[in-house]
Formats: structure tokens, C-alpha cells, sequence
């Protein structure tokens, strides 16, 4: 039996009274390459995740494994090949760089840490090659200092940079969120052409619905911390079956003047929120909610490529949290 990249099983983080993230199960296997989009509101458990699988933070239940080893037991080595094979893209990006020094020494610190280059000029001619495979201009970005970049520079050069260490897995935090909207397409444009030519998985962390429908290959939508859908994203973008989905897509400013915003669920006023439940974690936000949903609905499967955890589907046949990954084809 093939032994996966990156595991999560029965993932679960607290933070005190608040869980973030409830028992999620997710395998990333070597040789499959989608991108998985992880949507939802502020607080719904993305950067959560994003953090679980980086090995920033440790799951209060559960493992996170790297080639079958928890990362919190992992040392020397072993969690070397992990911190090359596990790349981030982050939100900012200007705070990731020093601004005392060239853009440069991003790209070059890697290679000399990872002992990649042998010598000044391949380092040199890595991170030129790098630059080109992003759309960059090498001519007009190294040498340069950060604030001399535009966002939409500084964003791909951190996906120059992450590609310089050939990583098994990409996970990109709101990676276009904070940059203008006339470079958005520029950097997911190289995130899903880097995807196709190198066979990289990419974790893409998004609140923004639009993005993921035209860059993903499937989508986990995230609400409190809980899987409420996950499927294809065309088909889950296009006819969700969740109402807290449906809502996120109602929410999605379409260029068409006859659509109004919020033309799907009414929003209503959360009457759960901060309590605990035992029931539908979305039921006080739910125009659909009815008596059953005071129980803690199962899974299910309503069409062939999405799953849904709400009662409006009781008679869709029952989804195990197990089979996520190979549904998503991340296995």
C-alpha cells in the first residue's frame, strides 16, 4: 500500500470554547494533481487548515502525518523533506519579504538552505528560470527592492519561489485577496498553469467564490469549522445543494445589472452563533430550517459529484467523511 503524501485524520483544532476546525479527514496521495479550492466565510476554519497542513499550528485531536510520521513527532531530516515538499503562497504579499533586502534573497536563501544550487550561477540561473515560468520578467525583477515591485510582482515571485524547491504540494492562503483586481488573473493565471505543467496539487484558501469556480477542480466549503459541502466546483458553484452554499453563491457579484445581490436565501440573524449545538450548525441562519435540523445531520451524497451535509437531502444516499479525498480525486 502506497504510503500518502500529507494526511489529516479525525482533525480537529480548538481554541478554547471555539473549535476552528471538527474532524476532518483529508489525504493528498503523490501522482494526483487537482486544485482544491477550501471556501467560506471569515472564521469558518480555512486558515485553520491552511496552518494544520504547513505545520504551523498542532491539531488538538487527531494527526497530521507526513509520509505516514506525525509532524508534531518529526525531526532533523525527515521534517527538512517535509518543510521542502509543503509550500505556502501567503496573503500579504509585501510582509513576507525584508525590506532591507533585494527580492533577491527570497529566492536565494531556499536554494542555499536546501543545498539545491552548487554554485552562484546555477542558484542564478534557477531563479531566473523561475521567474519566466511565472510570467516574470527576470530582466526587470531581481535586483529590485520589495516596494519597487508592484503586489502582482511581489505575489508571483513568492510562486517563483516556492516552485524553485520542486514542491509535492502547494498551498496557497488568499493568495490574490490583497492585490488589485487587474493582477488577480495574472497570479491565478500562473498558479493553474504551474498546476498543468509540473503536476503540482495546489490547496487554494479562498473566501471568494468567483476565483475558485474559474481555478479549481473541486471545492470543500467550509461553516464553523464543519464540511457542509464538497464536490466539483463547477457544479457546486453552479447548483449548490446546501443552503449556507447557496448563500455564498447568491453573494457573488455576477456582471449583470438584472441580478441582484442576495437573490437566493434571505440571510437571517444567527441564532447560535457563540453556542454550543448539537444540531445543524447553520440552522439559525437557515430560511429552510425545519425540526429535524435540532440533530446533527449526516453527509450525504444528493448528485453523483457533490456531497452535503443538510437534511433537505435525507433520502440521498449516506456519505462517510473517509471517502472525501477520493471523491475529490486528491487520492
Amino acid at each position: 500500500m502506497t504510503v500518502p503524501l500529507l494526511e489529516l485524520d479525525q482533525v480537529e483544532k480548538r481554541y478554547g470554547p471555539v473549535t476552528a476546525l471538527k474532524a476532518l479527514s483529508l489525504t493528498f496521495g503523490e501522482g494526483k494533481a487537482p486544485i482544491v479550492a477550501v471556501a467560506g466565510e471569515s472564521g469558518s476554519g480555512k486558515t485553520t487548515l491552511a496552518s494544520l497542513l504547513l505545520g504551523f499550528t498542532e491539531p488538538t485531536l487527531g494527526e497530521v502525518r507526513y509520509r505516514g510520521q506525525a509532524l508534531r513527532k518529526m525531526r532533523g531530516t525527515v521534517r527538512r523533506d517535509y518543510r521542502r515538499d509543503v509550500q505556502a503562497v501567503f496573503q500579504d504579499p509585501f510582509a513576507v519579504y525584508n525590506p532591507f533586502y533585494k527580492v533577491d534573497r527570497a529566492l536565494s536563501e531556499p536554494l542555499k538552505l536546501f543545498g539545491i544550487s552548487k554554485s552562484r550561477q546555477q542558484a542564478r540561473d534557477m531563479m531566473w528560470q523561475a521567474c519566466e515560468q511565472v510570467g516574470l520578467h527576470p530582466e526587470d525583477t531581481l535586483g529590485r527592492f520589495p516596494h519597487q515591485l508592484s503586489g502582482g510582482q511581489r505575489q508571483r515571485l513568492m510562486i517563483a519561489r516556492a516552485l524553485l524547491l520542486k514542491p509535492k504540494l502547494l498551498v496557497a492562503d488568499e493568495p490574490v485577496s490583497m492585490i488589485d483586481a487587474s493582477l488577480r488573473a495574472l497570479v491565478l493565471g500562473s498558479l493553474r498553469q504551474l498546476n498543468r505543467d509540473l503536476q503540482i496539487p495546489i490547496v487554494y484558501i479562498t473566501h471568494d467564490l468567483a476565483t475558485a469556480y474559474h481555478i479549481a477542480d473541486a471545492i470543500i466549503v467550509l461553516y464553523r469549522g464543519e464540511v457542509v459541502e464538497a464536490g466539483s466546483a463547477e457544479t457546486v458553484i453552479s447548483s449548490p445543494q446546501h443552503p449556507y452554499t447557496q448563500l455564498l453563491v447568491g453573494s457573488i457579484p455576477w456582471p449583470d445589472l438584472d441580478r441582484p445581490w442576495g437573490a437566493g436565501q434571505p440571510i437571517l440573524k444567527d441564532q447560535t452563533s457563540g453556542m454550543p449545538s448539537s444540531g445543524c450548525l447553520f440552522a439559525g441562519r437557515c430560511g429552510q430550517a425545519m425540526p429535524a435540523c435540532a440533530q446533527h445531520p449526516p453527509m450525504v451524497r444528493p448528485r453523483a459529484d457533490t456531497a452535503a451535509r443538510c437534511f433537505l437531502h435525507r433520502s440521498a444516499p449516506a456519505f462517510a467523511a473517509a471517502e472525501l479525498s477520493q471523491f475529490l480525486s486528491l487520492a
